[in-house]
């Protein structure tokens, strides 16, 4: 399953705000529709946006390649670009990434198209690598809880959170997978649910606020999200209402791992007071597909995200192995700083 193509120096997006109804495959040529894209959630999951970020950049030096002052043109398609959501970390990575390119080849389009690609293809072998190292904390009949969609419709192709789950499941390992709906925008319905069940992995569907409730009846042995930025101290943002269940877990005596690869850790911040959480419009919260669900005028809070604190987290799972706390000593190891 993919959500991004590269193909004839066109970038393509399965528009995710159509599933799992519709497979809708959208042509872009322009990096400032992809920046609509990502902020619109046509494309979203931490990596995804990065990947997509990354060929943005290559669609940019298309248009600036034979116009004057190729630098500041780029740089400009890298602001619009940043300014599309702010809580993913691998948004400014991947542009990070694609701008030192560019400052050392020039515009040189084959290889700017290279290096989109290798981040492409690098995001799924991390992917790969972590479900392998996840899967090895995963016991035999496991029942596992996932938030939120942090599957191949999330990342370059496999997943991470789910990725450990495909991984487990290949060993024959899981015995259920209970799917939070994810309020407002349902991505554990839309998108988690139409992944397993099209991958042939046994998934039940619950509304969120019935987690708590599972667990207290013994029916959830371990809980794996994905993530979108980590702090040096092992915080982390995910989807909102990831919080909730890194409490109840701690309540209820069960794991709780975070699946992210080395490109999510932002060890420039401390700590995570310091990750910008996306406020999003309250349109997600009064309505659903459409249909008011809330009497007109009333105020909403909308955050996309929340942050869990690091005493929470048992584990977290990357492409180079499982990292334990103390987190501040284990993501320097594993980052090589």
């Amino acid at each position: 399953m993919e959500a991004i193509r590269w193909k004839d120096s066109t970038l393509y997006l399965l528009d995710q705000t159509r599933l799992p109804t519709i497979e809708d495959w959208l042509r872009y040529t322009d990096y400032r529709q992809v920046a609509k894209a990502i902020q619109t959630m046509v494309v979203r999951g931490a990596p995804a946006i990065g990947i997509a970020a990354a060929y943005a950049m290559v669609l940019a030096a298309q248009e600036n390649v034979c116009k004057g002052n190729f630098p500041a043109a780029m740089s400009q398609a890298k602001a619009v670009l940043a300014a599309s959501r702010p809580t993913a970390v691998n948004l400014f990575w991947a542009l990070d990434r694609m701008e030192n390119f560019w400052l050392s080849v020039g515009p040189d389009l084959p290889r700017l198209e290279e290096e989109a690609r290798a981040i492409h293809l690098e995001d799924i072998q991390m992917n790969q690598a972590m479900g392998l190292a996840g899967a090895e904390l995963v016991p035999h009949g496991a029942r596992i809880l996932t938030h939120c969609n942090a599957g191949a419709l999330a990342t370059g192709g496999y997943g991470t959170a789910l990725g450990v789950i495909r991984a487990a499941h290949a060993q024959g390992k899981v015995s259920m997978v209970y799917a939070d709906e994810t309020r407002p925008l349902l991505q554990g319905a839309r998108l988690t649910a139409y992944e397993l069940v099209r991958d042939q992995i046994p998934v039940t569907l619950i509304c969120d606020n019935m987690a708590g409730c599972l667990m207290a009846q013994g029916k959830i042995d371990l809980v794996v999200v994905g993530c979108d930025r980590m702090a040096a101290n092992g915080d982390f943002a995910n989807k909102i209402g990831t919080y909730s269940l890194a409490v109840l877990a701690k309540h209820h005596g069960i794991p709780f791992y975070t699946a992210l690869p080395s490109s999510t850790i932002d060890r420039s911040i401390p700590n995570g007071s310091c990750i910008p959480v996306e406020q999003r419009g309250g349109e997600e919260v009064t309505g659903l597909a459409g249909v008011p669900t809330a009497p007109l005028g009333v105020e909403t809070w909308n955050p996309a995200f929340d942050v869990t604190p690091h005493q929470l987290l048992t584990a977290a799972i990357t492409e180079r192995g499982v990292l334990r706390p103390p987190f501040v000593e284990s993501l320097s190891y594993s980052s090589g700083r």
